[in-house]
């Protein structure tokens, strides 16, 4: 691994500076990935953005989803819903605002 500044942290995650960016492009990002699961770039001493391979993004994706049908899901079992026309439902968006 070439010399960096990366400060490795918990949970397979590290911590790169903006100016490290700046400084040696985005292929950092390579080099950290190679790594850690997920790198945090700190800015100005607070981490601002997170920077994840294409893989643990889909996969973080597919548990967001996941999560949201588990919640619909529940909604339905406990009878927390409408029937009703696009029309009508749009009329209730309306109302709302």
């Amino acid at each position: 691994m070439p010399k960096t500044n990366f400060l490795k942290t918990f949970n397979n995650t590290m911590n790169i500076t903006a100016n490290e960016i700046k400084t040696k492009g985005v292929s950092v990002f390579d080099t950290a990935l190679n790594h850690a699961e997920e790198v945090f770039i700190n800015v100005r001493g607070k981490n601002k953005f997170v920077v994840l391979g294409v893989d643990r993004y889909n996969e973080f994706r597919a548990n967001e989803l996941d999560v949201a049908y588990m919640k619909a899901m529940e909604d339905v079992n406990k009878g927390n819903y409408k029937v009703q026309t696009a029309k009508e439902h749009l009329q209730d968006l309306i109302d709302e605002l």
